[in-house]
């Protein structure tokens, strides 16, 4: 098991800051806003080479209710539950407040090894903050400045002794012990000497999954369906999740990254700079995909904005899978599923064949598995190749059947044509004059390797090239 560091502490102290440092890359949102935070992110940190697991978590208030406030301290709970250490971080320029000695003192009572870090004394003016921080009863405080990048030494210094303890210890074999294995390797066959072993690279990557939508559409109630753990935080509000929450998953024996994104509005309507933040990482996650998974809701028609969201998937080259939640709440259900999937048909032209599930996230069940195996399948597509010879063969075909309209009384004809790459399929297409080519002739050629090539559900790219003529000088 990893070493795991959890940064608690009340709103507004720079845990996100501290958080994008040890990883190395801004992953968390960061905001003057106090509270911006609302689920735990876990994430690979590394501090002058050593390696361990941060978590980020919410900001801690006095409130044990139901509130959206109640449901922050509970998911900070649940994040200290998978943690071995702890950081209480408060503010240097702020001082100590009652809510820092509150928490402290709750600290204090888990059963977690901690460490209180002062923030931003990158300035004279925090020494005060600094010295008020040894009445929480943590020892030595820790100054730093997350922002700057100040007081990382002793981070490291703090760290190193604990994460060097938690790893397993290495089997001691002496070099007599080592030549005699692979002595005994060589007899049966393997020719690979003492000292020649060979990394062994890892193909086994994970699928990465963003599941978008329109606010309040259930994403973190499906998320948290997959999952079969509350990790998302949910609720009746719209607009719950900010910041994108990464899960690592295993389904079927295929790794994936579950990322659970904040709600996409129409951007005339986005005026909070919070929620502006955020639609900029959740396209930042559409980017990072490889299967998009949009989820809608079943008992509304598609909105303009599902649409949008669903073109940009497509313009992005990410292999797309829709799903209708809320299913439970429908009432005639043959009816609708023919409705969504009329609509999806109409103003999906470019695409075809997008996978169009069904699911209530909050009853989960075999409808969960379903729309991963659909996601599995996607993936599979979007990761097609096609054999050069088989696709030359198929152009002649297509040619013969449907030449390219004649430009100035010549004939632009197909040469060739090659899968220059997949994720997606893309494909590489030499003519006489690709200047003149018609789109109504690119389209076709295009619904041809879909139908052909089995190739539904994922955006097909051609790139235009012109041949070489060899008369020409």
């Amino acid at each position: 098991m990893t070493f795991t560091v959890a940064i608690i502490g009340r709103p507004n102290v720079g845990k996100s800051t501290l958080f994008n440092r040890l990883v190395g890359k801004r992953l968390a949102l960061v905001h003057d806003t106090p509270g911006l935070t609302r689920d735990w992110r876990m994430a690979d940190a590394e501090l002058m080479g050593l390696k361990f697991k941060v978590i980020d978590t919410a900001g801690l208030e006095e409130s044990f209710d139901d509130t959206i406030q109640g449901r922050m301290r509970q998911q900070t709970e649940r994040a200290l539950e998978k943690a071995d250490f702890a950081f209480l971080v408060v503010d240097a320029r702020a001082g100590l407040t009652p809510m820092d000695k509150h928490f402290a003192m709750w600290l204090r009572k888990q059963k977690i090894k901690s460490a209180l870090i002062v923030n931003k004394c990158e300035s004279k003016s925090a020494i005060d903050g600094m010295y008020e921080a040894y009445e929480l009863g943590f020892g030595d405080p820790l100054p730093i400045s997350a922002e700057h990048g100040q007081g990382m030494e002793d981070l490291y210094q703090l760290l190193r002794p604990l994460v060097e303890a938690s790893m397993p210890p290495e089997p001691e074999t002496t070099e007599e012990e080592d030549i005699e294995r692979y002595f005994q390797k060589y007899l049966e066959g393997d020719e690979k000497g003492f000292g020649d072993e060979e990394e062994v690279e890892d193909l086994d990557n994970p699928i990465k999954v963003a599941i978008v939508g329109r606010p309040n559409v259930g994403k973190s109630t499906f998320m948290n369906a997959i999952l079969g753990e509350h990790r998302s935080m949910t609720g009746p509000e719209a607009g719950i999740t900010r910041d994108a929450v990464h899960v690592d998953w295993h389904f079927r024996g295929r790794k994936m990254r579950l990322v659970d994104t904040a709600g996409m509005r129409k951007k005339a309507r986005v005026h909070n700079i919070i929620e502006h933040m955020s639609v900029q990482d959740t396209l930042r996650q559409i980017r990072l995909a490889q299967v998009v998974i949009l989820m809608v809701e079943a008992d509304t028609e598609f909105e303009k904005q599902d649409l949008t969201i669903a073109h940009h998937v497509i313009d992005e080259g990410r292999a797309l899978v829709v799903v209708a939640n809320k299913w439970d709440a429908v009432e005639e259900k043959e009816k609708k599923l023919e409705e969504l999937q009329f609509q999806l048909t109409k103003h999906m032209a470019q695409i075809k064949d997008v996978p169009l599930l069904t699911i209530s996230a909050l009853n989960g069940g075999k409808r969960v598995e379903g729309v991963l195996q659909t996601v599995l399948d996607a993936y599979a597509l979007w990761n097609k190749r096609v054999p050069t010879g088989k696709l030359n063969r198929w152009l002649r075909m297509m040619e013969s059947q449907n030449p390219a309209p004649l430009i100035q009384g010549r004939q632009n004809r197909l040469r060739y044509m090659t899968q220059i790459k997949a994720r997606p399929p893309t494909f590489a297409l030499w003519m006489s004059n690709p200047d003149g080519y018609p789109d109504a002739h690119e389209r076709y050629i295009v619904n041809g390797l879909r139908r052909d090539f089995d190739l539904p559900s994922v955006p097909v790219r051609i790139v235009l090239k012109q041949s070489k003529n060899p008369y020409k000088d």
